[in-house]
């Protein structure tokens, strides 16, 4: 006898609920047809459902996230870099308490006392004809994110070895939900070919049909909702074994918001709103941002963060404010609204060359015309960079173009072998925004405060003079 089993997915959501409701449309409509034919089907999220970027998300701390997931009736969700990182480990922690559905993360630990008892490296999910199905986890491996917090994470390659013998054991099919990236995916499906499903995540990547790797399937389903991944495995009871599986992402663009989601929204919409309508100050005056010059806004939000971490010097790109303020009162929302990135400040260590380096980098109109995607980041563009704790000597050319010609420390000209502690905002560690800083061997991330929170506190200061 052959019995076919369905796999639903989502990954990388990042509370992108305009498309929620579609989703939720989308796989009730599956869940029924399933009924119908008498058929067994799983939902499973592979991280980073919440985004902080969104008030919803900011107000409720992630919540309303879980009570989604729990009406759209998930079975199994691994944890994302949003969800471990983005919130402190009480929030971490308290999360998944109310969560009807079961969380799988390897080598996710805590690093003082017992893991919270939803915590579990795999499950066993069992269908009605007695088919075992082992899901494990993985969530991406960011060790200077999660130690400041009170976790430690693991090598999952290595976690994947330690509990395979175990899953085989005790699984007839072996599935993987890994919030890793593409890259680490096919490793895993290189070195691990007892996988027989491994749905990814992280980097957003988009399989519109599944890919074999090695003797693994591979799906992925791209970002924010726009795509639910389907996969069906068919299993031969004679033969206890797999017989076939195929894997594909599903538009959901089209379908019909479903109404019951939609209201919960609302719902949380609406406490949201009363959640962030504290106040945080009163202006006197208007205060405004543009992202390619400097304002005292962003001047005096680069000076808080350098004071906040003891920094020899400061920087911040003008492009991370996305408006200003007007007069008055001022809110929880607004700061949200005008600061939405989930980013970190940091301290790095640079040489005075280094230093010097970022600033010419910065100065290019190219740089400051930026789009940015990705690290945090939720805005448009780069901006102009912003610094504090030195004075740049710069002139401009026939071309309109900055030319970088002194730049002073304490009234000094910068030592260019010097170590110099820089404070900045942590998406400059990640990646092709500045290599000076990424390649620093020194980086320290203060967790769990954002840099709107250093935002907050420079609001509420405006004023006292």
């Amino acid at each position: 006898m052959h019995e076919q089993i369905f796999f639903y997915f989502t990954s990388d959501f990042h509370s992108q609920f305009e498309n929620w409701p579609k989703i939720v449309a989308f796989l009730k409509e599956k869940r029924k047809l399933r009924l119908e034919y008498n058929q067994t089907c799983f939902i499973l999220d592979n991280g980073d459902h919440l985004d902080r970027v969104h008030p919803i998300t900011e107000a409720l701390m992630g919540q309303g996230n879980i009570e989604l997931l729990n009406k759209a009736q998930y079975d199994a969700v691994t944890i994302g870099n949003n969800e471990g990182i983005t919130i402190n480990k009480a929030e971490l922690i308290r999360l998944y308490e109310r969560a009807s559905f079961k969380v799988v993360c390897a080598n996710l630990i805590c690093s003082v006392g017992n893991n919270p008892t939803w915590l579990k490296p795999y499950r066993i999910m069992v269908t009605p004809s007695g088919i075992r199905i082992g899901v494990i986890g993985f969530t991406a491996p960011f060790k200077p994110f999660y130690q400041p917090l009170g976790w430690d994470v693991t090598d999952p390659l290595q976690m994947m070895a330690q509990y395979l013998p175990i899953i085989k054991k005790e699984a007839d099919i072996i599935l993987v939900l890994s919030h890793l990236g593409i890259d680490q995916d096919q490793m895993l499906a290189e070195q691990y070919p007892d996988i027989d499903l491994l749905i990814g995540g992280h980097t957003h990547h988009l399989f519109k049909q599944g890919e074999q790797h090695n003797q693994t399937l591979m799906s992925a389903v791209g970002k924010f909702g726009h795509y639910v991944g389907e996969a069906i495995i068919t299993w031969d009871h004679q033969k206890h074994c797999i017989l076939d599986k195929k894997a594909s992402a599903i538009s959901i663009d089209h379908y019909s918001n479903d109404y019951d989601a939609l209201k919960l929204l609302e719902k949380q919409s609406q406490r949201a709103t009363q959640l962030l309508a504290k106040p945080v100050a009163t202006l006197s005056q208007s205060y405004k941002s543009e992202w390619f010059s400097e304002t005292p806004l962003i001047t005096k939000l680069t000076e808080k963060l350098a004071q906040w971490t003891n920094a020899d010097l400061a920087m911040l790109n003008a492009g991370i404010l996305l408006d200003g303020l007007k007069a008055g009162i001022v809110t929880e929302r607004d700061i949200h609204r005008i600061c939405p990135h989930p980013i970190n400040p940091c301290l790095v260590e640079l040489t005075g060359q280094e230093v010097l380096e970022v600033i010419r980098a910065g100065l290019t109109n190219d740089y400051m015309n930026l789009e940015v995607k990705g690290f945090g980041f939720r805005g448009k563009v780069m901006g102009r960079l912003v610094f504090t704790g030195i004075e740049l000597k710069v002139e401009m050319d026939n071309n309109a173009q900055i030319h970088l010609r002194e730049v002073f420390f304490q009234g000094k000209p910068i030592e260019l072998n010097k170590l110099y502690r820089v404070a900045t905002a942590d998406m400059f560690t990640f990646g092709h925004l500045s290599s000076q800083i990424s390649r620093a061997t020194v980086k320290t991330f203060f967790m769990p405060e954002f840099i709107r929170d250093l935002l907050r506190e420079t609001v509420k200061e405006l004023e006292e003079k």
